[in-house]
């Protein structure tokens, strides 16, 4: 992926809570969560740290493009629209205690998604969330897209820098969608953190996958999705703009008299990380037929004629089983994996 100047995108980020036909938004129960990583860690149980994933429920150990047909092999979505049995995934949040121990932390359903058991709330969109119209042509990603934002690895503002637009919302109320930041809250946030992970919108026209996931994808030139950034010559294909939100309900948790003694915030990845610069995201795309593309090539966002819903109760239903089997939801003296934060 394309190394770019992340300072200068973060004066253009727009708020997220837009009418409902200037994009594709859509929410998806959760589907699994566990020590998997078939992008990363293909063919590895269990993987390195947890994640939580939606989606189809082929998700599986092994998931080589070759043979693995995300729309063939699943039987039910988590998500709303019938047709996206595609699998996205990030790690998922802990709370360490004073004493040392972990907890993990609940994701919640957004407002008009009740009843919604965790998940994320997913985004396609062709222009910049202020422009209603949707006029813009960008092109679905192919069979046997997949692509990975963030690293595991990094723990510093610099090293973030390769990235765009991996934020935290401390959540003051429902409609709380700034400011964001790179790092997690300091501080409690009475409705819960959510975390926002925009992938890149430009694409190489030639390969669905590279080696570290990430060099068939790039950033525009300058700037970002949003602002209209040309796509490098390298990357000329504009692809939607992906963005997934997590509400990771952290009320339980505000208590600063739990926090740690010497003041800083509580909250770790499952990898183990403590700065919020590691957050990262994985996507393999398994939209049926050219239904994401004739959706896109509609602009038609207010009712998604072209594609099929399905009620709540049936995203909740659909899961994919538990292949690692362990112990994620007692208080743990280290994080599965074990892994020390």
């Amino acid at each position: 992926m394309k190394r770019t100047t992340f300072a200068a995108a973060l004066g253009v980020l727009a708020p997220l809570f837009v009418p409902a036909n200037a994009l594709l938004r859509f929410g998806c129960a959760k589907s699994s969560v566990q020590r998997l990583d078939p992008l990363v860690n293909n063919g590895q149980n269990p993987s390195p740290h947890l994640h939580q994933i939606i989606g189809g429920n082929s998700f599986n150990v092994s998931m080589d493009i070759a043979s693995h047909d995300l729309v063939k092999e699943s039987t039910c979505t988590s998500c709303q629209f019938t047709e996206d049995f595609s699998n996205y995934w990030t790690a998922v949040l802990f709370f360490k205690a004073k004493n040392g121990t972990y907890k993990r932390v609940p994701q919640r359903a957004q407002s008009g998604m009740e009843g919604t058991q965790g998940g994320m709330v997913v985004y396609y969109m062709s222009d910049a969330l202020f422009d209603t119209a949707q006029k813009s042509t960008v092109t679905a990603f192919k069979p046997g897209f997949r692509m990975l934002v963030g690293n595991v690895n990094y723990n510093n503002r610099e090293q973030a820098r390769d990235f765009r637009q991996l934020t935290y919302i401390c959540m003051q109320n429902e409609g709380t969608r700034a400011p964001e930041s790179l790092t997690f809250p300091k501080q409690p946030c009475p409705s819960g953190i959510m975390i926002n992970h925009r992938f890149p919108t430009c694409w190489d026209g030639k390969n669905v996958d590279s080696p570290n996931h990430q060099d068939h994808v790039s950033y525009p030139e300058t700037g970002t999705f949003e602002s209209g950034g040309k796509c490098p010559d390298t990357h000329p294909v504009r692809l939607p703009q992906l963005l997934l939100e997590t509400v990771w309900d952290t009320k339980t948790f505000n208590n600063k008299a739990d926090w740690p003694a010497d003041g800083s915030q509580p909250f770790v990845w499952s990898s183990g990380d403590a700065t919020g610069y590691a957050t990262h995201a994985d996507y393999l795309f398994g939209w049926k037929d050219d239904s994401l593309q004739k959706h896109l090539d509609g602009h038609t966002y207010v009712t998604a004629p072209t594609l099929k819903t399905q009620s709540i109760a049936q995203q909740n239903k659909c899961s994919v089983q538990d292949m690692v089997k362990e112990d994620i939801d007692s208080w743990l003296s280290k994080l599965p994996g074990d892994i020390v934060a």
